[in-house]
C-alpha cells in the first residue's frame, strides 16, 4: 500500500493508525469526518474485522456513518450513546494550543457537537496543518438559509473590528446552488488570513442572529497526532504537555483501504 500513497496520504494514514490505539473494547467513540478521519474509520474497521473489537461509533456526518458501516463498525446516534469515551477527528489547521479551525469538509456542528460531548478529543492531522497563527484557512460559518445575505453583511460589518487581516466573506456552493450541510443549513467561508483573537472572535460570531455556528475550536482538542510522509508520527498531549514521537511501519493490506487510494 505505501507505493501507492502520496506523501500527505502516507501523512494521513500514520496518524490514523497511531490515534486508533487508543481506542478500546467498549468505548463509545465519535467518528469524525473527512479525508484523514476516513482513515481512520477504516483502521477501525480492521481492528473490528481482524481483532474482535467491538465499539459503538457515533459519525458526525452521514457519509461517516456510511463508510462506518460499510466497515462494520456498529453505528448509533449521540442521543443514543449520550456521552462518548472519545472522539477522533481531523482539523483543517492547528496551533501550538492545539486550538483548531475545522468544518473544510461542512460538517462543523455535528462535530462540535460529538466533540464537546466526549471526556477527550483527539485529532489527527498531515504535519501541513499546523500553523503559528489560525487562519490561513478559511474559517467555515454555519448560518441558517433564512435571510444569509443579511447575516453575511453583519459579519462582514462585524470583522472590521477584528484582529484579522483579511474581511472577505464568500458563501459556499456546490456546483450551481448553494452547499447544504447534514441540518439543511449553508456556510460562509471568512478569508482571514490571520485571525488575532480567536476566541473574541468565536463568540461574537455566535452572537449574531442567523450564525449556527462557527468552526473555531477553542480548548476542546486534547490530543494531536501529527503524520509524516516518512511514516513519523508526533503525539502532543496539551494536558501533559509532552511531546512523542513514534514510527508507523507500512505493511500490505487488501482492499480495505482501497477507495481511498483512487
Amino acid at each position: 500500500m505505501a507505493g501507492e500513497l502520496s506523501p500527505i496520504d502516507k501523512a494521513k494514514f500514520v496518524a490514523a493508525r497511531r490515534a486508533a490505539d487508543y481506542v478500546e473494547t467498549g468505548m463509545q467513540v465519535g467518528l469524525g469526518t473527512g479525508s484523514t478521519a476516513a482513515w481512520l474509520v477504516r483502521c477501525l474497521g480492521e481492528m473490528v474485522r481482524d481483532d474482535g473489537l467491538r465499539i459503538k461509533g457515533v459519525p458526525t456526518s452521514t457519509r461517516t456513518a456510511a463508510l462506518a458501516r460499510d466497515v462494520g463498525i456498529e453505528v448509533v446516534s449521540l442521543d443514543e450513546a449520550r456521552w462518548l469515551d472519545l472522539t477522533i477527528d481531523g482539523a483543517d489547521e492547528f496551533d501550538a494550543d492545539l486550538n483548531l479551525i475545522k468544518g473544510g469538509g461542512g460538517a462543523l456542528l455535528q462535530e462540535k457537537i460529538v466533540a464537546t460531548a466526549s471526556d477527550q478529543m483527539i485529532v489527527i492531522a498531515d504535519v501541513t496543518k499546523g500553523v503559528d497563527t489560525l487562519g490561513h484557512f478559511p474559517l467555515p460559518v454555519e448560518v441558517i438559509p433564512f435571510g444569509w445575505q443579511t447575516t453575511k453583511a453583519l459579519i462582514e460589518e462585524m470583522l472590521a473590528a477584528m484582529d484579522v487581516l483579511g474581511q472577505q466573506t464568500t458563501l459556499r456552493m456546490n456546483g450551481d446552488a448553494p452547499f447544504v450541510t447534514d441540518e439543511g443549513n449553508h456556510i460562509l467561508d471568512l478569508h482571514l488570513k490571520r485571525i488575532g483573537a480567536a476566541r473574541q472572535l468565536s463568540m461574537a460570531l455566535n452572537q449574531i442572529p442567523g450564525v449556527v455556528e462557527n468552526g473555531l475550536f477553542m480548548d476542546v482538542c486534547d490530543v494531536v497526532v501529527v503524520g509524516y510522509g516518512d511514516g513519523r508520527v508526533e503525539v502532543r498531549d496539551i494536558n501533559d504537555g509532552t511531546v512523542h514521537e513514534d514510527k508507523i511501519n507500512f505493511v500490505d493490506t487488501d482492499n480495505l483501504f482501497s477507495d481511498l487510494m483512487d
